[in-house]
């Protein structure tokens, strides 16, 4: 207990210290929200890994996929690291960079607004964010909070408002450049974490070889493969359709949602985004890979602890139960890792909800005439509204952290994912197909909700994207061009001509 103690001691003090380092980067707008666009590619790509994998991921995710899938589930991070972050950085990063800088637009509604000539996307874009944004905040402090539990006995109320305290503070103080410099700090206790608490579990198994020997002695309890031996262990497990859902909401859903592509805005500028490239999806590979294939052995510590009431598997429990075996120093490593994960993302979260909601719904709306200082000090000021709104509702969750993040990633990703990606490449895009986007990502997102036609909110989030990457090209055709001139003014960014070295050419 006092070597798990005096790890978090030491996280904690780090952390709030690099806010007060990070001060001088947060006196304006861009400085607070973007870092003054500097930051370079290792932390840009760090801060991308850890904004994308939390407890939602390690604890959430990993436990009720690895337990329905298996080893297949494995395909979860492969997809992550390959889709959510090798192809969003190849597809999005430059151009992302490149547009957002020549409009000068600062956060994603921002972008909308700006790229379609429209005030009211803009408006309506930073509402859903906001809301959206809350469940996912939610079901972060939800699965860190239970990990808290397991290793120290603390009450899950006490862990969900210490971890809202502590992150409130370092963001408030630094604001991007803090996070990012902290995310970086993070990312590397993740990499080191991860790979040490799969070799100690499958140790704890008699070692990998056998881990999957057993796994392959457990009968399907899925119905189409009911009984079968050896789909836990088999290539596509006992599920693929809905395992394929699952990969398409974590891995094109990043594309569309504010707080990742955000990360694009602020990069130093287009080299390093090669070098972010790498970084980020080797970053990938290891820890979401690595989370998945960890949660795929997750029936090998059937126990009934993990049943609730109602004779139902509790998946948040399982990853936490797995865990509890491991000797003392090496669960103080898994709740730094895990809170590595998830302060990272609750950063990125409540930054990216806070500015969405003064500079795009609060200045010039209801506000007017808003001055540098206190557009900071509104932000500030929402960080605080928006950790304890995300409280209130971690504090008594309505369902399970999966179901939470995919009706916010749904939602967000089904909404902005298809305008934004076709507004970077193609100028016929209109304003009416943006509205045709919202309206079906959130529409169906919303409507499953309350009424449940799709079985799972992961494959209603997919359907969600799928469809607003149709819905966009269709509107678009259906409805008037909108005006060339301004069209071509937007993309004229891409035709400015820069000077490189022969050396950088080469390379």
């Amino acid at each position: 207990m006092v070597i798990k103690i005096a790890l978090l001691i030491l996280f904690f003090a780090v952390m709030v210290g690099i806010g007060l380092y990070a001060r001088r980067h947060a006196g304006s707008v861009e400085g607070f929200v973007l870092g003054s666009r500097s930051v370079g590619p290792w932390l840009t790509a760090f801060a991308y890994g850890t904004s994308y994998f939390s407890a939602v991921v390690f604890v959430g995710y990993a436990g009720q996929f690895g337990w329905k899938y298996g080893i297949a589930s494995t395909w979860i991070g492969i997809g992550n690291a390959l889709i959510g972050s090798l192809l969003a950085w190849v597809v999005l990063g430059r151009r992302t960079k490149v547009m957002t800088q020549h409009l000068g637009s600062k956060t994603m509604p921002d972008y909308f607004g700006a790229r379609y000539g429209s005030k009211a996307l803009k408006v309506v874009a930073s509402v859903i964010v906001f809301i959206f944004l809350i469940p996912y905040t939610a079901s972060v402090y939800n699965g860190l909070s239970r990990l808290f539990e397991m290793a120290f006995n603390i009450p899950y109320a006490a862990c969900v408002i210490v971890m809202a305290l502590f992150t409130g503070l370092y963001v408030i103080l630094g604001g991007y450049m803090a996070t990012a410099i902290n995310d970086f700090i993070q990312g590397l206790i993740m990499l080191a974490g991860i790979v040490a608490v799969i070799a100690s579990v499958l140790s704890g198994q008699g070692g990998f070889m056998n881990a999957i020997y057993e796994m392959a002695k457990i009968p399907s309890d899925v119905a189409a493969t009911e009984g079968q031996l050896g789909a836990f262990t088999s290539f596509f497990g006992p599920d693929p359709v809905n395992l394929l859902g699952v990969v398409i909401l974590t891995s094109l859903g990043t594309w569309g949602l504010p707080q990742m592509v955000g990360k694009f805005y602020a990069i130093k500028d287009e080299k390093s985004i090669k070098t972010g490239t790498v970084i980020s999806t080797f970053f990938a590979i290891i820890v979401s890979g690595g989370c998945y294939f960890l949660g795929g052995f997750g029936r090998l510590f059937d126990n009934a602890s993990l049943y609730g009431e109602d004779g139902s598997v509790v998946y948040d429990s399982i990853i936490p139960y797995m865990l509890s075996t491991l000797p003392d120093i090496l669960i103080g490593v898994v709740v730094v890792l895990v809170l590595s994960a998830s302060m990272s993302t609750l950063s990125s979260l409540v930054l990216t909800s806070s500015s969405t909601m003064t500079l795009d719904l609060l200045k010039d709306n209801v506000i007017k005439n808003m001055s540098e200082k206190k557009q900071v000090r509104t932000m500030q000021a929402l960080i605080v509204f928006f950790i304890v709104v995300s409280v209130v509702i971690a504090l008594d969750p309505p369902t399970f952290i999966a179901q939470l993040m995919g009706i916010s990633w749904g939602a967000l990703a089904g909404a902005f994912l298809a305008p934004f990606l076709y507004g970077l490449y193609w100028k016929r895009v209109t304003k009416a197909a943006v509205w045709a986007s919202f309206i079906t990502g959130v529409g169906i997102t919303v409507s499953n909700m309350f009424i449940g036609y799709i079985s799972s909110p992961i494959n209603a989030g997919a359907i969600a994207m799928i469809a607003g990457m149709i819905v966009v090209p269709v509107v678009s055709f259906l409805t008037p061009k909108p005006d060339a001139e301004k069209v071509n003014d937007i993309f004229s960014c891409y035709d400015e001509k820069v000077t490189q070295t022969k050396k950088s050419t080469l390379e």
